[in-house]
């Protein structure tokens, strides 16, 4: 990395991301069967800050925790967590990062702000449709339980992110 400070930045960045999307994880309020966490606000700064390159926060920190660092909710590792209930959610995390960063490549403003929805949709495409499968349940009653009750509270961060990218692109 000497002498390449963008590479030097993307790492940095990498791992502060990776560090926010754990600690996010630990603000949590408990529903059922999926928690409440600000994991999706980092997950979204991640393709804010980090463009293109976006998912890889999200994968490192699925990677840890699959790799037994207690970085999943309530201080949870392993593989069991992404076979659980709220596993779709975490590997939803990569898609929502690769979309939100792709999204920022572009300058335009409504095209990024559809970006950060188009990527919190994705992350509840595999939320609900992995909560669906792995609980038995059908599609419907997942997005009842795994979307619905998450929608004015993921509104709230996606605006954040969306305002901290614009507040950060003036920089």
């Amino acid at each position: 990395m000497y002498g390449d400070t963008a590479r030097a930045e993307r790492a940095a960045l990498t791992a502060t991301l990776v560090a926010l999307i754990g600690a996010g994880a630990w603000v949590a309020i408990p529903f059922v069967p999926v928690p409440l966490t600000l994991q999706t606000l980092f997950v979204l700064l991640s393709g804010v800050l980090l463009r293109r390159w976006g998912f890889l926060p999200p994968l490192c920190y699925l990677l840890l925790g699959v790799f037994g660092l207690p970085v999943f909710h309530n201080g949870l590792a392993g593989t069991g967590v992404l076979l659980g209930p709220t596993g779709g959610y975490v590997a939803g995390f990569v898609a929502g990062g690769l979309l939100a960063g792709l999204a920022y490549e572009c300058r335009e403003r409504p095209v990024r702000l559809a970006g950060l929805v188009v990527a919190d949709l994705a992350i509840y495409a595999c939320g609900a449709g992995w909560l669906a499968l792995s609980a038995g349940a059908s599609l419907p009653a997942a997005v009842g339980v795994g979307v619905l009750p998450f929608l004015p509270g993921d509104a709230l961060k996606t605006a954040a992110a969306y305002a901290l990218g614009e507040r950060l692109e003036a920089r």
